[in-house]
């Protein structure tokens, strides 16, 4: 079998001052001040020299069906990887720049427009220089806890439905991490695995930030060496416990504390596993038993890669005229207040009710008279390990369910990738109602029993 290789890029895509955030329906500002932290585009690719693939992690709320295309397609040119190989993952921060509500924008639009243009050809040249950079590599996985993450589905007292703590829901505390060593065991790349909303820092903050991922990131990077990269996992009803804050200081020590898991783990990853072997005894003060400790080279793991469109239910969003009109109207409302300098709370409501508008009515357009929609699903196979991917939110028990099922040791699955926006609910959250049901999805109750068996069919074919 052909050696494994892998190699890291990177390139920062932090924008500049004053280009408009967009990440919260409450926030009364438009333009960014500046960054807190660096955002980046990371890059990790892995060759076997039959199969190469490019994994990224992308510090963005996320991007729709045109910027993603572009986005991949510039990737792909710059490679020559076919797009089945590249895997386009966002940590979706919500104190980056605004990259999917540009309907919403009054202030600031040609600066948003000129950092998307600039975006495709950055992300590309991180990819590329992955693949510039490979090297003979091995690579194991293991997996810690940590919990800086809670169930957000929280039942109001006295009925109703809010994203805040819910103590008593599921939740997945566990920390993934695979690492990649160069064949002297020098740490090459960390994939750090982990599922919650990176809602830390909201609409009170001016500063872009990639949230507590960037500060995981920096943790391991200063804790292992290498190049760490981050995973959002199955993070759709799940939230920081210390999140809507406009404390800078919360995130970096969410992230800080997922990181040092993340680190610990890693530490105790061989990537070149050593076999014992009893010696004899050397006699001092106790008999003392010596080992001689070879190491043993493990077999090189199989690269394979899947992708596939998955369909998806799709339920009656309603008719989208009446829904467009209505948005177009709240838009109007809001920049009339805006320009008249109405006070913060006034201009922050009439956000929201655009926001929320605006979502619901370019929902129904895009889905009108459809009854499925095609789902992009991806996944990759390394040795024992096994990435799995599929666009939109799904909620944490879909990723439970998939891990608990899953024929590979080491299963990181996530959502946020290759594009598109929207939550997938379970069943039982239908009847609860809420946000991520009434405002977030597109789907019907159908659509996480379909990802779940989808994707433990496609972790199965991988597995073969």
């Amino acid at each position: 079998m052909s050696e494994l290789l892998a190699g890291v890029g990177r390139c920062d895509i932090t924008p500049a001052p004053g280009t408009p955030q967009g990440g919260w329906g409450a926030q009364t500002h438009q333009r960014g001040l500046g960054a807190d932290m660096p955002m980046l585009a990371t890059a990790l690719a892995i060759s076997s020299g039959s199969e190469t693939v490019v994994v990224l992690d992308v510090d963005a709320i996320g991007f729709d069906e045109e910027w993603t295309g572009r986005i991949l397609d510039a990737v792909s040119a710059l490679t020559g990887l076919p797009r089945r190989a590249i895997r386009f993952s966002c940590t979706h921060t919500h104190s980056g720049p605004n990259t999917f509500r540009l309907g919403n924008i009054s202030e600031g639009l040609d600066m948003v427009l000129s950092y998307l243009d600039g975006l495709p050809l950055r992300i590309a040249g991180a990819a590329w220089q992955a693949l510039q950079n490979l090297r003979p590599a091995r690579c194991a996985a293991g997996s810690g806890r940590c919990e800086i993450g809670v169930n957000r589905r929280f039942h109001v007292p006295g009925g109703g439905m809010a994203v805040g703590r819910n103590w008593e829901g599921p939740v997945d505390p566990t920390v993934r991490v695979v690492r990649f060593d160069a064949l002297d065991e020098t740490p090459l790349a960390t994939l750090v695995h982990y599922s919650c909303h990176p809602t830390t820092i909201a609409w009170q903050n001016q500063f872009f930030t990639p949230d507590y991922p960037g500060a995981v990131r920096q943790t391991v990077e200063r804790e292992l060496g290498g190049t760490c990269l981050f995973l959002q996992g199955a993070a759709g009803n799940i939230t920081p416990r210390g999140g809507f804050t406009g404390d800078l200081a919360v995130y970096r020590r969410l992230g800080q504390t997922l990181g040092l898991e993340a680190s610990r783990v890693a530490l105790s990853i061989a990537t070149l596993p050593r076999g014992e072997r009893f010696q004899g005894v050397l006699q001092s003060g106790a008999a003392i038993a010596l080992y001689d400790d070879q190491p043993v080279e493990p077999e090189r793991p199989v690269l394979r890669v899947c992708a596939r469109p998955v369909r998806m239910p799709v339920r009656n969003l309603g008719d989208p005229e009446p829904l467009e009109e209505e948005a177009g109207r709240l838009r109007g409302e809001l920049n009339r207040l805006r320009s008249q300098g109405a006070g913060e709370e006034e201009i922050r409501a009439a956000t929201a009710r655009a926001t929320q508008a605006g979502w619901r009515a370019a929902t129904a357009r895009n889905f009108h008279g459809k009854q499925t929609v095609d789902w992009q699903m991806q996944g990759i196979r390394l040795g024992s390990i096994a990435l799995l991917c599929v666009q939109g939110e799904p909620f944490v028990e879909i990723g439970l369910r998939i891990a608990a099922g899953s024929p590979f040791p080491h299963t990181l699955f996530s959502g946020y990738s290759n594009g598109a926006f929207g939550y997938i609910p379970i069943r039982e959250a239908f009847e609860e109602g809420g946000y991520e049901v009434w405002n977030g999805s597109v789907f019907s109750p159908d659509a996480a029993g379909v990802v779940a068996e989808e994707g433990l069919r496609m972790l199965h074919e991988l597995a073969e």
